[in-house]
């Protein structure tokens, strides 16, 4: 077999689709934030980034900055291993107090990524408990699915939100079946919310662990950052909290919070976690900077939320099709995959503005989509060039426009 072939042939067929993924070459400027600088073929240009999961632009703040070059000054820059083997710095531990005490629970642990701690978490807690039954939700993150893949346990997918749905596979399941609900707060695609407290009613009248994924509402939702569940005081009610420190926090990794037995049997079966290189100390003190930060100030989720709800009623304005949903996440709807990556293009090159096109896998065919996630750091005029370029390139595209918009 020609393998070389195979993989470019696959490959062609990808970019024929309008799927084949670009990866646009970008500088971000400390302390200009959304500003960046991109690389081109056609040389270099300055834009605006509108599609980061640094949602409140944390990984340029002062503060957070401030402490990672103190603890590079005072750790260096590796961790020296895996915790396993080469112990635990200190900025670890005071990271892993800071988490458990944002979600109200007895301990947190660390890991690598947010992709990391839901496989490790997911695929430790599935296996290791016997017969263990996990009910998915059928929006879940890659990273879930691959978690109770990995672990081999029974899967059962509930429609996506849908609480009957959800009711009626539990009554099916043994009574006696250990089982484990393992859900998202908000989904990232469509920008919508689960129904929570709802769930949390039905894991207890059918004693089911929770698995709540934060991914996208940590640092966002809440008076202290702790997620949609704080904002809803429904924290104590939750097995597991999992979150990432990639995005409202601005740095990277991820982790559990939960009780302290569940917190030290994962720690001490999870493969993805025992033997994994540790995150260096200088993105640990970042992260409970960030976290610390967060805790105390409002005046970033209150300045995103303003943004958000401005750029809603200027694209409703012009009918540029949206989403609706509750969340800080818009996903503006082309349907067409080669417009979508077409208008990202044209976005980048003609205007300055960076969007990446959301395309198949990752959404279902037919509903591609630029997903817009405006920061409290996007400034009146940047959302004015935003509207004006999205204007523009609807109507070179043709693209329908929702037909209650003033014209």
């Amino acid at each position: 077999m020609d393998y070389n072939a195979y993989f470019a042939s696959e490959l062609t067929r990808l970019k024929d689709e309008g799927n084949y993924r670009v990866f646009a070459d970008l500088e971000r400027h400390r302390g200009q934030y959304p500003a960046a600088t991109w690389r081109g073929d056609g040389g270099e240009r300055d834009v605006t980034i509108w599609c980061s999961n640094d949602y409140l632009g944390m990984g340029q703040h002062p503060v957070v900055i401030e402490a990672m070059h103190g603890a590079l000054d005072s750790y260096g820059a590796g961790a020296g291993g895996t915790r396993n083997i080469s112990g635990t710095t200190h900025a670890h531990v005071l990271l892993e107090r800071e988490l458990a005490g944002l979600h109200g629970k007895e301990d947190a642990l660390l890991f690598t990524s947010g992709y990391v701690s839901n496989w490790a978490a997911l695929g430790t807690l599935a296996s290791k408990v016997p017969g263990m039954v996990v009910l998915s939700d059928a929006l879940n993150h890659a990273s879930m699915i691959e978690g109770i893949r990995h672990s081999r346990a029974k899967c059962v997918v509930w429609k996506h939100n849908d609480l009957s749905d959800l009711e009626a596979k539990l009554q099916a399941l043994p009574v006696d079946a250990p089982k484990m609900i393992a859900f998202e707060s908000v989904y990232s695609m469509d920008g919508d919310i689960a129904p929570i407290r709802e769930i949390c009613d039905l894991a207890e009248r059918y004693g089911a662990m929770t698995y709540l994924d934060e991914v996208h509402a940590v640092g966002l939702y809440g008076p202290r950052g702790g997620g949609v569940a704080e904002r809803e005081g429904l924290m104590d009610r939750l097995t597991v909290i999992e979150g990432t420190l990639g995005k409202a926090f601005g740095v990277v990794g991820g982790y559990i919070a939960a009780s302290r037995e569940l917190c030290d049997f994962v720690r001490s079966f999870a493969s993805g976690f025992i033997f994994t290189t540790a995150l260096p100390p200088a993105v640990a003190a970042g992260a409970a900077a960030s976290i610390r930060h967060l805790k105390t100030s409002s005046a970033e989720r209150e300045r995103q939320q303003q943004v958000v709800a401005e750029v809603r009623a200027r694209l409703d304005a012009i009918g540029i099709p949206h989403l609706p949903n509750p969340s800080h996440i818009i996903p503006v709807m082309v349907g067409d995959p080669v417009k979508c990556k077409f208008i990202s293009d044209m976005l980048l090159r003609d205007y300055g503005i960076y969007i990446q096109p959301i395309n198949y896998p990752t959404v279902p065919k037919g509903t591609e989509r630029l997903r817009i996630t405006p920061s409290p750091v996007h400034s009146p005029e940047d959302v004015n060039r935003l509207i004006g370029a999205l204007s523009d390139l609807w109507r070179q595209c043709e693209l329908a426009r929702r037909p209650m918009a003033a014209q």
